[in-house]
């Protein structure tokens, strides 16, 4: 009798609603007959004469330069948009984003959307509408069983599976331009949320890099793990009329957005970047770096196609300073010797990651923590970031009580070679998630990080170190005025105990 029950159990975790994983897939590519676009005759010049090693690389540090210059490539494609992101929110931006791109569908270009599916909850009608658009074709990475109990009970049945997530990034139009690093696609990464801003970073990229990421994209687009949203989400009973409801939601909501002081920062960048021209791009070698979608499968991945080996190969070219910016900072203990190690034979290490006052994963914090005294003891320099640290492009909402949480994810050697890119330096980038990013070898661009970084430094972080007694202190500013903590600044007792239970728990590997 009981293992009646139990089976029924797992038949019903595992839900009516399956993935069919072999469901059928249109076969596509990215485009390669698009010399007569407007973007490709705006890079010809650009392009033209520079070594084929080289691309050209525009960063964006403000938020709303980031959002606008996505709403103004989405506006200008004439044949493809491949886009690919772990997370889009049906908030002010997210909604702004998808309309951008079924407004791009309408006009006949190609929108190929590729997301993950951890933040899909609620969506699928939406997902189903935009997929039945005849340019406009959705596949969820390793999407989660929709069942009778629901998706949250299904996954702890296929919890081997749903835990593996793809975290890339990426913004391609029509194969000519692209725009990678570490946003995700929601209001806060972007300055449009008043309670909270993530400070990120991506780069446009032109040249020989988009083709590149448009191979990328497309080994994730054909690969097993990349799902028709048919193959798992029930049929909409009128399709039409579903995609025409969903339109009109996108116009009212983008037509009261136009009024508010956000928006009309972003058109005005828009109009800027409109005016600009292509010499602001700096050229370098680069290398872009990903994972295989084969690490979506448990045990499928060859170690050496993990994003991990051309990371570890680019660290261990450090010879002076290594700077490294990782919002969700857990270095496991061999990385942690490593990181000391380095440390040890004369290079000049320094981490910048979130303070538990900014950390939006109390989780994560705990994880971090243990790592901080044998780092500091070995004379690693720590810095967390504050809360109430300056984000720019925030400053067109009401950030009076906003939170501010470093999201940038990169490092820059020797002020030589730049990552920027979506891998966070713990255990989920390294061994669960995908991820991707690039490596830039421009000395400039180097050296003008690291200025742009010291240049915060003191007023937007608080620096670690150990007193006597081999205790924590936090040192900063307060109104101008040097302080120091021996508290994690700017916290209750409820958060220092929640990360201190977090620290206990062993969930370490898949933080």
């Amino acid at each position: 009798m009981m293992k009646r029950i139990l089976l029924l159990v797992v038949i019903l975790l595992s839900g009516c609603t399956s993935v069919d994983f072999d469901y059928p897939r249109t076969k596509s590519a990215a485009l390669l007959d698009t010399a007569d676009t407007y973007l490709a005759g705006e890079v010809a010049s650009a392009v033209a004469g520079k070594p084929d090693n080289a691309s050209g690389f525009y960063v964006l540090n403000d938020g709303i330069d980031a959002a606008a210059a996505r709403f103004r490539l989405a506006d200008i494609a004439e044949r493809s948009i491949d886009v690919q992101y772990y997370l889009i929110k049906r908030d002010a931006v997210g909604q702004e984003f998808l309309y951008s791109l079924l407004q791009a569908a309408d006009r006949g270009v190609r929108v190929r959307l590729m997301i993950d599916d951890m933040f899909t909850s609620g969506y699928d009608a939406d997902l189903m509408a935009l997929d039945s658009h005849p340019n406009f074709e959705i596949r969820i990475y390793n999407p989660f069983n929709r069942g009778l109990l629901g998706r949250n009970l299904g996954a702890v049945v296929n919890f081997r599976r749903v835990n593996r997530r793809m975290h890339n990034k990426s913004f391609t139009i029509d194969n000519q331009i692209t725009i990678i690093g570490g946003r995700n696609i929601a209001d806060e990464y972007f300055g449009a949320r008043a309670d909270s801003a993530f400070g990120d970073m991506d780069v446009i990229g032109v040249g020989p890099i988009v083709q590149d990421v448009s191979n990328m994209f497309d080994a994730y687009w054909r690969h097993r793990t990349a799902v028709p949203v048919a193959g798992f989400i029930k049929p909409l009973q009128s399709p039409d009329a579903a995609l025409n409801q969903l339109r009109e939601l996108y116009v009212k909501h983008s037509a009261a957005l136009v009024s508010t002081p956000y928006a009309e920062a972003v058109i005005e960048r828009v109009y800027a970047l409109v005016e600009s021209d292509t010499s602001g791009f700096r050229w370098a070698p680069y290398k872009l770096i990903y994972d295989t979608p084969d690490k979506g499968i448990k045990g499928a991945a060859n170690p050496e196609d993990l994003i991990i080996a051309p990371l570890r190969d680019s660290l261990a070219t450090v010879e002076k300073e290594l700077i490294i910016l990782s919002p969700y900072f857990v270095p496991e203990k061999v990385f942690r010797d490593a990181l000391i190690a380095i440390q040890q034979s004369g290079v000049k290490v320094r981490v910048l990651t979130n303070s538990l006052a900014a950390n939006n994963q109390k989780a994560v914090h705990g994880g971090y923590a243990p790592a901080r005294k044998p780092l500091l003891k070995a004379g690693v320099e720590l810095y967390e970031v504050r809360p109430d640290a300056r984000v720019p492009g925030n400053e067109y909402v009401d950030s009076s009580e906003s939170r501010s949480t470093l999201h940038t994810k990169s490092y820059v050697l020797d002020r030589r070679e730049i990552f920027i890119g979506s891998f966070n330096f713990d255990p989920r980038s390294a061994y669960i998630n995908t991820e991707m990013g690039v490596l830039i070898e421009d000395p400039q661009m180097g050296a003008e990080y690291v200025a742009r970084m010291e240049k915060v430094l003191p007023p937007e972080v608080w620096s670690l170190s150990l007193d006597e007694k081999n205790r924590l202190l936090w040192s900063g500013l307060k109104d101008g005025v040097p302080v120091t903590y021996t508290k994690e600044p700017m916290t209750n007792v409820w958060d220092r105990l929640k990360a201190g239970l977090y620290r206990m728990l062993p969930i370490r590997s898949q933080l």
